[in-house]
């Protein structure tokens, strides 16, 4: 197994591709934080990991608050004593509208959720990180990366760069610890997260375009999967990828490529 030993904090773990690679990080030995926050969720995601004789402790916090993270971050080192993988996956896509009808409130929800959460995530992580070496892995999208065409989610398009700018810059002050630090941008996966988006006054602002049949090509149009997904943050969580960071990788079915 790749993970035997390692402890993992895993965000927004409840749901989607952070719950995907929950259970496959606990399939390949690993012991699994699965935080999120929603308790029913994440203690979902625990029980179905326990029922196949892996081990998981589910912590409730909401990512955007110092207090929360820092406490959550204590009671993985208090359960196992040591931290070695992060996956800042947790995020919301948020409100959705023309930049004039964006009201500042939902601008500085989207900001706080994803990006200083990101921060907050990595930021209490390190310390542990730092006394073995480990992996962070943070989720981007192609969106704010490759992809502009999705009118309105300026807020959220824009946490993604900075996530992957963030990633870049972490990556080379950690590098002399032996912290990798990579992000992925997926595409259109089959998660609930369009569940959480707001779509607001957009008919009138976004571009006519026809896209080729199939928006995906390497899959005439089928978004991914989380355990797609998954997969690529296992490799990059594990020692597979012992000689990569300050890397984005696009995991998206060539569809950024399309829709630029």
């Amino acid at each position: 197994m790749q993970l035997t030993g390692k402890v993992a904090l895993i965000t927004g773990a409840g749901s989607g591709i952070a719950k995907a690679a929950a259970k496959l990080f606990a399939k390949e030995g690993a012991k699994i934080a699965a935080l999120g926050r929603t308790e029913d969720e994440v203690e979902k995601t625990v029980s179905e990991i326990q029922n196949n004789n892996g081990e998981a402790i589910s912590l409730v916090a909401d990512i955007s608050h110092a207090e929360e993270m820092q406490k959550a971050t204590q009671q993985v080192i208090d359960t196992w004593g040591h931290l070695d993988i992060v996956f800042a996956n947790a995020g919301i896509n948020g409100v959705w509208a023309p930049i004039e009808e964006l009201a500042p409130q939902e601008w500085d929800k989207t900001v706080n959720v994803n990006l200083k959460g990101t921060f907050l995530t990595v930021k209490y992580a390190v310390p542990y990180l730092k006394k073995q070496g480990g992996s962070v892995i943070i989720t981007s999208s192609i969106n704010g990366t490759r992809t502009f065409s999705n009118t309105g989610a300026t807020a959220y398009s824009c946490t993604k760069a900075a996530q992957v700018a963030f990633t870049k810059m972490v990556a080379l002050e950690l590098a002399q610890y032996r912290i990798r630090v990579n992000v992925i941008c997926p595409g259109a996966v089959e998660t609930n997260i369009d569940q959480n988006t707001q779509r607001r006054d957009l008919e009138n602002v976004q571009e006519p375009v026809e896209f080729p049949e199939g928006k995906i090509p390497l899959t005439d149009g089928k978004p991914g999967t989380s355990q797609q997904v998954a997969q690529l943050v296992l490799f990059l969580a594990s020692d597979a990828s012992s000689h990569i960071t300050g890397t984005e990788v696009w995991i998206d079915g060539g569809e950024s490529l399309l829709k630029a």
